[in-house]
């Protein structure tokens, strides 16, 4: 917990006692449904919620603007963001039941009122989005077109609005077809070793209507 007071001392104390339920939360429901793995799980601040919140060092999201998380797995990135970003709407999908049960049961234990859940796939969902986020779900291409359609057509931003995408190693062959993409080093912003390959892509995207 003292990682994410480092990097984000600005928080409220309702953040911060959120954040600090966050760890109990996802232990207990870890033993019951494996979202984690055990190595993960005791050094969830680092590996997932302060990786997570490196979204936010690249974009701050306003109030009222509505973000989508792909393929959220446990929750990540979605729910740490929903914490650091209580007025904005975050609708954290995944195809798999019981990782959506953990992420519903953390969201409602936290007193998460800004996180909605879809147990569906993304191509499935309805609805435009500011910024879509996601951690390495998929190759960019992939992704991209898992999401085409999704982009909200009026931007709130200065930042046109887009995907963020949490990556990590050489993106070069991934991005090449890709020339308005952005990559941003999370070991500018953390000084620990686990971000030394850690990246955060961002990929602006047109409205489809």
């Amino acid at each position: 917990m003292e990682l994410i007071r480092k990097y984000f001392p600005e928080l409220s104390a309702d953040q911060i006692s959120k954040f600090e339920k966050l760890e109990e939360l996802y232990k207990d429901w870890n033993l019951k449904i494996n979202v984690v793995s055990r190595k993960d799980i005791d050094e969830i601040y680092l590996r997932h919620v302060l990786h997570s919140l490196g979204i936010a060092k690249v974009q701050q999201f306003k109030p009222g603007s509505k973000i989508l998380d792909v393929g959220t797995g446990g929750g990540f990135p979605g729910i740490p963001l929903a914490i650091l970003f209580p007025e904005s709407t975050f609708h954290l999908v995944d195809s798999i039941g019981k990782k959506i049960k953990v992420v519903e049961e953390v969201s409602e234990g936290l007193g998460l009122e800004n996180v909605t859940t879809f147990n569906q796939r993304v191509e499935e969902l309805s609805g435009n989005y500011d910024f879509i986020v996601s951690r390495a779900v998929a190759v960019m291409p992939t992704f991209v077109r898992w999401v085409k359609g999704k982009i909200a057509k009026d931007n709130q931003h200065d930042r046109k609005n887009g995907i963020l995408y949490l990556k990590g190693g050489d993106l070069s062959e991934e991005l090449k077809d890709y020339r308005t993409a952005e990559i941003f080093e999370l070991s500018n912003f953390y000084e620990e070793d686990f971000f030394d390959t850690k990246k955060v892509v961002y990929l602006p995207m047109k409205y489809r209507g």
